[in-house]
């Protein structure tokens, strides 16, 4: 059984988060959560939120929260709020607010024989 946990419009750019996905996958969720709170990042502290919400999900469905790992995290784009920025000689640029779906989703390990 799985269970998941996600998070829509996180106002942080998805490759940011990203970096730190790469960081705990496929990892036990209680060594995660430990590296989540030594990741001196925003992302980091954005995804420990996400993670520790996906463990209480496991607690309500039963799970053994010792044997859960991270299964999948993903963080894909969300909608990119535009913004005008006046420049030099009259011009103006567009900035790009860029904003995340953070998923991570938790199973429990299958114990070898």
């Amino acid at each position: 059984m799985e269970v998941r946990a996600v998070l829509r419009y996180a106002r942080i750019s998805p490759t940011k988060v990203r970096q730190v996905l790469r960081v705990i996958q496929g990892q036990n969720a209680g060594s995660a959560l430990y590296q989540l709170k030594v990741i001196p990042k925003k992302s980091a502290r954005i995804v420990e939120g996400v993670l520790k919400s996906a463990l209480a999900n496991a607690e309500q469905h039963g799970l053994d929260i010792e044997k859960v790992y991270i299964k999948k995290a993903v963080a894909d784009e969300g909608p990119m709020y535009k913004k005008w920025m006046p420049r030099a000689h009259g011009r103006a640029t567009m900035l790009r607010k860029r904003t995340s779906h953070i998923t991570i989703v938790l199973e429990e390990k299958k114990e070898e024989q």
